[in-house]
């Protein structure tokens, strides 16, 4: 089995990066046209349209460390969006691999990153947490679509039924296939009468 990037050591990985994008398929780098020596560029890629809330959580934390690297001249990191036939689009970043026979600060931290996640796939655990979270109480939202209309509810009935959910039944807020929790209309009905919203009488 062939050893990924994040498994080499970072001169291996270098050399095994350098102008990777000449062998992707049905592949053009159009910024290739424009930089003299393109081919010292690797191409990676963090997340795309249907990226889970863990690609999104460290492609976050891969693009503050790659920020000083595009701020700076000359940039050894250029963003790249590129439409995707399975996924719709795919983002990521043009790395300078070698300056000057020199394996870039940039590569490096790209590298370490990498390495880090092989170790243990979650870079920023604040981050994710606050995604989990947010996307829980989204998901509690749409899940409430029919019986919302049962109660009458608070302004912020869902973050109410999360913290309530929270302490008398998280497995219904568990975290489900990266998306997060997605309560069912009974646990949400159970929450609603132990939060004591009144329930609306049909008329």
């Amino acid at each position: 089995m062939t050893a990924t990037l994040s498994e080499l050591d970072v001169e291996s990985a270098a050399k095994e990066a350098a102008g990777n994008w000449q062998s992707f398929d049905c592949f053009c780098w159009h910024r290739s046209r424009e930089i003299e020596d393109a081919d010292q560029f690797c191409i990676v890629y963090t997340n795309h349209r249907d990226s889970g809330l863990l690609d999104q959580s460290n492609a976050e934390a891969i693009s503050e460390a790659m920020q000083p690297f595009l701020d700076q001249e000359p940039c050894d990191v250029l963003e790249e969006h590129h439409d995707h036939w399975a996924v719709g689009w795919v983002d990521g970043y043009a790395i300078r691999v070698y300056r000057d026979g020199q394996i870039t600060e940039a590569f490096r931290t790209w590298h370490d990153l990498q390495a880090r996640m092989n170790d243990y796939p979650l870079l920023d655990e604040e981050s994710y947490s606050s995604r989990e979270y947010e996307a829980t109480i989204s998901n509690i939202t749409d899940a409430a679509w029919r019986v919302k209309h049962e109660y009458d509810l608070s302004e912020d009935w869902e973050r109410e039924v999360f913290s309530w959910l929270w302490d008398h039944d998280q497995g219904e807020i568990e975290n489900t296939d990266d998306r997060g929790g997605y309560p069912s209309e009974d646990a949400l009905r159970r929450a609603f009468d132990g939060l004591g919203y009144e329930r609306i009488e049909d008329e």
